[in-house]
């Protein structure tokens, strides 16, 4: 059975940083591409960051410069690295990865106090 769980969120105030990490199992062929996703409350989930499965990433326009994605082959596990954060970064960030299907964690939360 497959599992992917984010943890790393949590409370911060703005300019702080925070690094999530997105663990999975039963994922035994290679992963495309590890895609981070938050949701804002009341609003639509969107696309943050993915990285490919050469390492090429690729970022939001509201993350360029701020966020950093990474991964570890070895465990198959995912990272976003995330500084200089804004309140408007609040929401639940998800993660998604693709391998021979689309596989979403459960989400963890990050709320930035201004």
């Amino acid at each position: 059975q497959v599992q992917l769980v984010e943890s790393g969120g949590g409370l911060v105030q703005a300019g702080g940083s925070l690094k999530l990490s997105c663990a999975t199992s039963g994922i035994y062929s290679p992963i495309d591409t590890l895609t981070w996703y938050r949701q804002a409350p009341g609003k639509q989930r969107e696309f943050v960051a993915t990285i490919s499965k050469v390492g090429v990433a690729n970022y939001a326009d509201a993350a360029k410069g701020r966020f950093t994605a990474s991964k570890n082959d070895a465990n198959k596990a995912g990272y976003l690295q995330m500084n200089d954060l804004k309140p408007e970064d609040t929401g639940v960030y998800y993660c998604r990865v693709f391998s021979t299907n689309v596989y979403w964690g459960q989400g963890t939360q990050v709320t930035v106090s201004s």
